[in-house]
């Protein structure tokens, strides 16, 4: 069981607060993260993440019986989002490949060819990331932020660019990742997608 606990956190971009005081008491697999545009999704799931450091504020974290104040180790964590992009010259194989060396991940060519199943795209696998489909290159992210089966996967908006197939792809491995006794952190306005979720915390955007 993972554990998330957050206490008066906030975050600031000069004069801007983004958001404040957000405390979060999570035990479960899928948190959600609700809110307008604007509201501050994506900056506190990148706080959550680690990828971003809070302006004020705790966060906490136990795994595994571990207590942690502060982010994961990024051998922990995967993050899928729309703006986080590969390099359009790469093949979809060659991209992954890159990631699982850069990480040093054992057995990185069966991994790679086992999420891209999952995904449904390994026929993609020879194709320049740049040439995809925005919905096939979310389904790359994807595949991407699993690679080295993370405790806790991170996702901003995960249905983006994807069709009514895709989105049911997404909730499946959703589905078996929190079976497998991983944590999701979910971002997002889709209702559908919140609806997945055991908790959802909304956002208000603030003036």
């Amino acid at each position: 069981m993972i554990t998330l606990e957050t206490y008066d956190l906030a975050k600031r971009f000069g004069r801007k607060i983004v958001f404040n005081d957000v405390e979060i008491q999570f035990k479960g697999s899928v948190l959600g993260i609700g809110g307008a545009n604007g509201s501050g999704k994506s900056t506190l799931l990148k706080c959550l993440a680690g990828l971003l450091r809070p302006s004020a504020g705790l966060v906490k974290w136990q795994t595994g019986g571990e207590k942690r104040d502060g982010p994961l180790p990024r051998k922990n964590i995967g993050y899928a989002a729309p703006y986080v992009n590969h390099y359009a010259e790469l093949s979809v194989a060659g991209n992954l490949d890159f990631i699982s060396r850069l990480r040093s991940l054992e057995q990185g060519k069966e991994r790679i060819a086992e999420l891209l199943d999952i995904l449904g795209i390994l026929h993609q696998k020879d194709v320049p990331f740049g040439l995809l489909s925005s919905g096939q290159q979310q389904r790359v992210k994807l595949a991407a932020a699993l690679l080295d089966k993370p405790q806790v996967l991170f996702l901003d908006e995960p249905g983006t660019n994807l069709d009514k197939q895709g989105s049911e792809t997404v909730y499946t491995l959703i589905h078996d990742y929190v079976k497998a006794g991983g944590a999701v952190m979910l971002a997002s306005n889709n209702g559908k997608e919140l609806s997945i979720c055991d908790e959802v915390i909304v956002l208000e955007t603030l003036p």
